[in-house]
Order: structure tokens, then C-alpha cells, then sequence
């Protein structure tokens, strides 16, 4: 069954990897040079691989395995500058941590703009390899993941019994 990613139909003609996890299918995309985005999606779609892809794909299986806590991969995701900004600060959140919207808006240079961090962090086209899913309100609470709450829920509950890996 072929079936398009509901986030990112853009990329549909883009290489694809799929990753199985208890939470639904990790299809992942990329083209010659870098991994373009991730998405999760309840249905398998039709895998067309290349070596980023399959690399990206192996990545993820060790980190579900919990027998890996960083990626080593070529990054291009789209997005404006502010977006690329925000995205570069998640990258900076050590496995097993989390920040907040407002830790992410002073990284990038504005205290303020803790609803634009927000914002970017939702359209993170390369979740878990870019963690949006480390940002938390800062009362500590969960808030909103573009993949579901209860996606964030196990990603996080996933590296916090996985500990420090090395």
C-alpha cells in the first residue's frame, strides 16, 4: 500500500525508509544529500530507499532499541531562518533532557518570542533527530507535539529508562 505522508506530500517523490515502533510507522525522506524530514503515520507506505534513508532508518531503529542517544546524519530541513534557528537550538538538548519554549527563545536571542519558538518547534520537519519532542511548558507539564502528545509521551519515556547510553 502506497500511501502519501500526510505532513509532508511534498516530499512524496523523495527516497523512503520506513522504521516499525510501537507508536505506528517512522517514514522517513530524504534525497542524494541530507534527510528532509520524518513523519509518523499509522499506515506503512511503500519504502523506495536510498543510503540516507537507510541510514537514517537504522539510526532510528537503534535509538527505539534504546542502543543509541545521538544521530549522526546530513540535516537540510526547510524552513525560514528563524525556523533553522530554533530548530539548530533543539539540537543543542542533550538526550534524556528537556527545555523549555522559554530556555529555546533566550538561546536564540529573544525572551520574548516564546510563541514563535513554539511555533517553529511544531513545524519541525525532522522530529527526534531534531528533538521537539524535549520542549516542555515551563511549569515542567508536556504541551503540544505536531506528532501527538502521546508520541511525546513514549519518546520521552523512551530516554528516560534508556539513561545515558554511553
Amino acid at each position: 500500500m502506497n500511501i502519501q505522508s500526510v505532513r509532508y506530500p511534498q516530499y512524496a517523490h523523495l527516497y523512503k525508509s520506513i522504521v516499525v515502533t510501537s507508536h505506528g510507522f517512522l517514514t522517513v525522506f530524504a534525497n542524494d544529500k541530507a534527510l528532509k524530514a520524518i513523519d509518523f503515520t499509522d499506515t506503512h507506505p511503500l519504502a523506495n530507499e536510498n543510503k540516507i534513508s537507510q541510514l537514517a532508518a537504522k539510526q532510528l531503529s537503534e535509538y527505539i532499541a534504546n542502543k543509541r542517544d545521538q544521530f549522526d546524519l546530513p540535516l537540510d530541513p526547510d524552513g525560514t531562518d528563524f525556523q533553522k534557528q530554533v530548530w539548530q537550538a533543539l539540537l543543542d538538548i542533550s538526550f534524556g533532557s528537556t527545555a523549555s519554549y522559554l530556555d529555546i527563545a533566550v538561546v536564540v536571542g529573544n525572551k520574548n518570542a516564546c510563541r514563535a519558538v513554539g511555533a517553529a518547534n511544531g513545524k519541525n520537519p525532522i522530529p527526534i533527530i531534531i528533538p521537539c519532542h524535549r520542549i516542555i511548558g515551563k511549569n515542567g507539564k508536556l504541551t503540544g507535539y505536531a506528532c501527538g502528545l502521546e508520541r511525546k509521551t513514549y519518546l520521552l519515556s523512551l530516554e528516560s529508562k534508556a539513561g545515558s547510553l554511553k
